[in-house]
Parts: C-alpha cells; structure tokens; sequence
C-alpha cells in the first residue's frame, strides 16, 4: 500500500512539474481536469454498482428474448446465435495492450518531458470512456448474440453478463487508446511522415476488435460502431480540447483622444510574429 501511493504521488508531482512544459501543444488546469477526472472515475465506480447488482434472466424471460430473435434490426439479426471463445480471447489482447498504449509515445523526447501532463491526459480520456461503458452496460438490459445460441449452457445463457450487450466496451476503450496515441503523436510532430500510417493502425485496430466481439457473439454491429464512436471521440477530442490557445492573437480595449483632441474609445486587434 505505501508502494502504491508512493507511485500516485510521484505521478501525479511529475503532472504538476511538466504540466506548463513549454514543449507541450497542451495545458492541464488542475481545477478542471481535476473535477473531470475525478467525476468520471466516480461514474465508473457507480457503474461497476450497476454491473455488480445486475439481474440476469430468467429461464422464461429467456424464452421470449429467443422467440423475439425476428424483430431484431436487419443490421444486427445475422449476428444473433454467433458464440466464439477463441475470438473474445483474441479480443482481450489488444483491449488489455490499449491501457499500456501511450508508452509507445515515451520514445519521443518532447513527450518524454511532458510524461505527467499526457499520463493525465490519458487518464481522463479513458476515465471517461469507462464511466460511459459501465453507467450504460449496468443501466441498459440488452441480450448478447450468444444469449440466442441454443449450443450454448443454460448458465451462461441466464447469467447477467449476457445483458450487457450495449455497447461494446473492448471496442470504445482500444479506439479511445488509439485515436489518443496517434493524435498525441501528430499534435507533438506535426510534419512527420509517418502520420498517416499511425492514423491507419489507430484507425484499423479498435475496427478489428469490434469484428472479433461480434464473432465471439459479445456485441451486434449497432454496439460495436457505437463503442467505436465513442472512443474515437473521446480519444481525440481530449487532447484537442486541452491543446493551447494561440496567443499570438490579442483584441483588447482602447480609448484616448484623437488629432483634434476627441475623445475615442474601440478595440485594438494585435497579432504578433
């Protein structure tokens, strides 16, 4: 326990030291992103609540979920009975790799100096992604395509963790991971030559992993391109909201009196090279 909040405490002085890094295209506030973080992992302990305390089904209830398998959307109805355990294994490599993924970003030495200011950045971005998931995972009831699969075992069929179909958690945190290292890496070497093909590998992953829930029968497609949507999102506008405005660019005030000794008051537009 004293290791663990040695660690906390280190991180987060290396955050206060490096947050203002002139290096750095972003700020920290710690009154705002203080408040953001914070609430956001409240949502996410609030969630795991609702996850805990869920309800599964019962054997009759899961009668009628089967036997409404026809009114499921055309988009997701192909996917209803799909049950695979070799690709949800699969999936959870690169889900449990997206929490490690900005130490990939470490090599560069400008983000090596702001190593404080992007762990809370990152910590935000996915705090957030999270208390989304795990709010609507315990609050939404919504069967997971392996739930209408008749191979599968009755305890697995009834259990709550087949409710939690909506949305897909592994896909919204591996885009919110990626979308956030490779806009990171864009933001910090704007000209590089290699950002579009961190663009594609951001891009391309989380659409992988959302592939391989679907064929595990964890999640239709609509949860899949939701998760999809939300991590992407999240994990690039965090750093855009965060990034510094141009100060080069100033309107203030001014008043005085002219040639012909009127009085005059406007704003002065000044911008500097």
């Amino acid at each position: 326990m004293k290791t663990f909040k040695f660690l906390i405490l280190f991180l987060f002085s290396l955050n206060i030291s490096n947050a203002q890094n002139e290096t750095s295209p972003y700020e920290w506030k710690w009154k705002r992103d203080g408040i953001w973080t914070a609430t956001a992992l409240a949502g996410n302990a609030l969630g795991f609540y609702f996850i805990v305390n869920k309800d599964g089904l019962t054997e009759s209830e899961l009668q009628t979920v089967v036997a409404g398998r026809d009114n499921i959307n055309a988009i997701d109805r192909w996917a209803a009975g799909k049950s695979s355990q070799t690709a949800s294994d699969i999936s959870d490599i690169p889900f449990y790799l997206s929490f490690a993924a900005p130490l990939a970003l470490f090599f560069e030495d400008e983000v090596n100096d702001n190593g404080g200011q992007i762990f809370g950045l990152f910590l935000e971005s996915m705090a957030t992604t999270g208390a989304l998931y795990t709010l609507t995972a315990g609050l939404v009831d919504k069967s997971r395509p392996y739930v209408y699969d008749e191979n599968e075992s009755l305890r697995r069929r009834l259990n709550a963790s087949g409710q939690r179909s909506f949305f897909s958690g592994h896909t919204s945190v591996t885009a919110t991971a990626t979308f956030f290292v490779a806009k990171v890496y864009q933001d910090f070497n704007p000209n590089s030559p290699g950002i579009p093909y961190i663009w594609a590998g951001a891009i391309a992953l989380p659409a992988v992993v959302g592939a391989l829930r679907i064929e595990a029968g964890q999640h239709f497609l609509t949860d899949v391109m939701l998760g999809y949507a939300i991590g992407a999102s999240i994990g690039y506008f965090v750093p855009e909201l965060h990034k510094k405005k141009n100060k080069s660019l100033s309107l203030t005030p001014v008043n005085g009196f002219d040639y012909f000794g009127e009085s005059y008051q406007g704003l002065s537009l000044k911008y500097r090279f």
